[in-house]
């Protein structure tokens, strides 16, 4: 497995897109001072996944992103592309050469991408694990690492040459292992505690459970009472209505036969104005009879309006009854 290329953009110095291809061997990087050479190192560690932005010269995480010239605008995006090959298979995955990307923009938001396919930091980490390749491996040896290496503490040095060894994946899937391990032991012990809790908690819900199976017992009995008075009540109105209808059909009856009445007495009074003409006072009185007629036809109308009234009142009373009824069946 080697370097074949690094393609960089809009990272740091380098404002444009800039491909450096390499060859098995030893490559060389010169120039100048200023000119960009550490930048190149620089980008190597970013996408492979460095997260302190002291290690890469910057105060914050988007200084890495070119900010700018007096001759050439500032970008939105720093992304970084490194190909390796491996033919070797050395990487564990199933491609002869591998593009590891990252991306970052202004806004804060950043990706990390396997052959384009869109990925965790995380797995990025794993797939370098072993190889020394790593942000913390030995493959970057950057200025006064190996002095700080020799002056170390022992823990850092045996980190490293568990790299170079190749046991770091396994002890990471162990402390993996014993971490979820650990986390489900927590989980029964809160589990536990959840059980526990319930369980003082029965007794006292199976009582609530009683006293609101008791009072929906009581509601439904109270709720058949209520509407057996409804029904009760429903029964004595259509007899009420019955006994109203009935009266009504007598009272009309009765004005149908009052106004046969007065039709019969106006046509006898007609004939006796026609052959008793010298008959004033009886006709008069007939007259006055006449008169007394009318105002009583007049009353029975009245009385026949309010009968009316009466008899609207109480259809309308008998309808709604009747769709309470509907409803409580």
């Amino acid at each position: 497995m080697f370097l074949k290329s690094i393609e960089i953009r809009g990272f740091k110095s380098f404002a444009d897109k800039t491909e450096l291809n390499f060859k098995q061997g030893v490559t060389a990087v010169v120039g100048p001072n200023g000119s960009g050479k550490s930048n190149i190192s620089d980008a190597v560690r970013w996408v492979l996944g460095e997260q302190s932005i002291k290690s890469l010269r910057g105060d914050k995480m988007e200084d890495v992103i070119f900010a700018g010239t007096q001759f050439r605008k500032a970008v939105g995006l720093a992304q970084v592309s490194l190909t390796l090959d491996n033919s070797d298979s050395e990487l564990q995955i199933e491609y002869a050469d591998v593009t590891i990307s990252r991306r970052l923009y202004r806004s804060g938001e950043s990706e990390y991408l396997i052959n384009n396919t869109t990925c965790r930091l995380k797995d990025v980490q794993a797939l370098f694990m072993d190889t020394g390749i790593g942000k913390e491996g030995y493959s970057i040896i950057g200025q006064g690492k190996i002095d700080a290496i020799l002056s170390g503490k022992p823990e850092e040095r045996r980190k490293l040459l568990e790299e170079a060894a190749g046991i770091v994946k396994y002890k990471t899937r162990k402390e993996e292992a014993e971490k979820k391990l650990q986390n489900t032991e927590d989980n029964l012990v809160r589990i536990d505690d959840i059980i526990h809790t319930y369980e003082e908690r029965i007794e006292p819900l199976e009582k609530e459970s009683e006293k609101a199976k008791a009072f929906l017992k009581f509601s439904e009995e109270l709720k058949i009472n209520e509407i057996n008075i409804i029904i009760d009540f429903i029964e004595k109105t259509k007899n009420n209505i019955s006994d109203l209808s009935l009266k009504i059909k007598n009272a009309t009856t009765a004005i149908e036969s009052g106004l046969r009445e007065k039709e019969a007495l106006k046509k006898e009074l007609d004939r006796w104005n026609k052959e008793l003409e010298d008959f004033d006072n009886k006709i008069a009185q007939d007259r006055q009879l006449y008169y007394d007629n009318k105002a009583n036809h007049q009353n029975i109308l009245s009385e026949i309006k309010l009968l009316s009234e009466r008899i609207e009142g109480i259809e309308q009373k008998y309808t709604e009854n009747r769709k309470r009824y509907s409803r409580l069946q």
